[in-house]
């Protein structure tokens, strides 16, 4: 394990920083979000192509399924880009023509693995939007978002996403980051896999049920409810774990350190008590391959960082990969030794922002820095460099994501976690085996589905 440091901020020195991070942020203005109408989109990407043209310009043109594609609620999403064949595949021999498009894990990877870790890249496209009612909330929300006293860790009126589509400073992109993936109900068993240097695979299941009221159709701004995002994981596999229930919710407007209010359910004892330390570095997923907060690369409250906007970058990430999750492809093929069978990834040159995260002096963590590459078009991490605390990469990640044509949203699917030190590399978020996830159709969820009692009774 990397040594973090292990003291706590004085008190006072605490305030006295929460007070000037707050006051460093500001809403985005009526005439900032002019913009919006010009040369941003209605969350803020920029319009126009890349001047060489390998970057299109934004279109928006398909709202769920694309015309000539047949689907079905409750299947696959169809490939609207299959046809298309790589413009170049760039390999370590290679690499050096495209090092400035690519991460520094990317560049670790190809090194480490040079006769068979490879980057597929097609035709980028930005064809895709959200429903008008998110780009109105947008307009609406966003001059009053609201970040509490504890900045990067609470937020107040803000709309469902993009709560600064003209983020200014780093914890204004980070809270872009933080909403990005909401979808109003995710019903999911996920498969996950950490696959060792030698090629053997430990394996891994969880039920995830997510119920975010502001992304909800009928959320209402001025509810009670609308701040809050419950979630409920039901461990499957390994079998020592099974049953295994974590139940809780996110407090948006929190202000504390921890915005979660978790709790667990063991099954060995039957009980169910509160976790309140649950999150941040804490060992999650098969093995404890990952920390809580990598989910979907970085997912929960900002507090132990001073965040920094590096720039904007042209970066090869996955994007449209609707080929690694097809119930075609087995999980024999995609999981190769070292990394993901690359015949199944499909990466495009987009314009990413690079958000970087210091932690703080006095808190700790397992990664003493993160860079991460957010596109443009969804706010979402596309890709992740974590740094051990002696500054040497440790950890690169990336997410495939794809259009999901039910809850027209962007959507992060199986996600990639390698461990430059050892070898091994953890597969998350897996269904091509499995169920295909159901999002935006499960009315049964309320709040009490995810209640402590719920966890209780799970295991009766």
């Amino acid at each position: 394990m990397r040594p973090t440091p292990q003291l706590r901020i004085p008190a006072l020195l605490l305030a006295s920083s929460m007070a000037l991070a707050s006051a460093a942020l500001a809403a985005n203005t009526a005439d900032d979000l002019k913009q919006l109408d010009g040369k941003l989109t209605p969350v803020g990407a920029e319009r126009a192509g890349s001047k060489d043209g390998d970057i299109p310009a934004w279109s928006g043109k398909w709202l769920g399924t694309p015309p000539g594609v047949k689907w079905q609620a409750g299947e696959r999403y169809p490939d609207p880009y299959a046809s298309e064949k790589p413009l170049v595949v760039i390999t370590a021999q290679n690499m050096a023509q495209y090092e400035n498009r690519l991460t520094d894990g990317q560049k670790a990877l190809l090194k480490r693995y040079p006769d068979t870790f490879k980057i597929p890249v097609y035709p980028s496209h930005r064809d895709f939007r959200f429903n008008d009612s998110v780009y109105k909330e947008i307009r609406t929300l966003a001059p009053m978002s609201t970040p509490t006293a504890q900045a990067a860790n609470g937020i107040t009126n803000a709309p469902p996403i993009a709560p600064f589509p003209i983020p200014k400073n780093g914890v204004e992109l980070m809270w872009n980051l933080r909403l990005s993936s909401g979808i109003g109900t995710e019903a999911a068993t996920y498969d996950q896999a950490v696959v060792y240097p030698e090629g053997n695979i430990a394996w891994g299941r969880v039920r995830y049920d997510i119920y975010s009221v502001r992304n909800t159709p009928s959320a209402d701004p001025k509810s009670d409810l609308y701040n809050q995002a419950f979630f409920r994981q039901t461990t499957l596999l390994p079998l020592r774990d099974r049953g295994t229930v974590l139940v809780g919710y996110t407090l948006w407007s929190d202000n504390s350190d921890n915005a979660n209010r978790t709790w667990m359910y063991n099954p060995g004892t039957r009980r169910v008590r509160q976790a309140p330390e649950y999150g941040f570095d804490q060992p999650n997923g098969t093995g404890g391959f990952r920390t809580v907060d990598d989910d979907r690369l970085y997912n929960g409250t900002g507090v132990r960082y001073d965040w920094k906007i590096v720039g904007k970058k042209e970066i090869y990430v996955p994007y449209n990969n609707y080929k690694a999750m097809s119930a075609s492809v087995k999980y024999k093929d995609l999981l190769s030794k070292g990394h993901a069978n690359p015949d199944f990834m499909r990466y495009e040159l987009h314009r990413v922002w690079v958000l970087e995260a210091t932690l703080k002096s006095g808190y700790r963590h397992q990664y003493a820095k993160r860079r991460l590459y957010l596109d443009e078009d969804s706010w979402m991490a596309l890709a992740a460099d974590n740094f051990d605390a002696q500054g040497q990469l440790w950890r690169t990640n990336m997410a495939t994501t794809l259009y999901a044509y039910d809850a027209h949203t962007f959507y992060t699917g199986v996600t990639f976690y390698h461990d430059l030190a050892s070898g091994a590399y953890l597969a998350d978020r897996l269904s091509n085996e499995n169920v295909m996830p159901v999002l935006e159709n499960s009315p049964q969820f309320n709040p009490s589905y995810f209640s402590p009692d719920a966890a209780r009774s799970s295991g009766t």
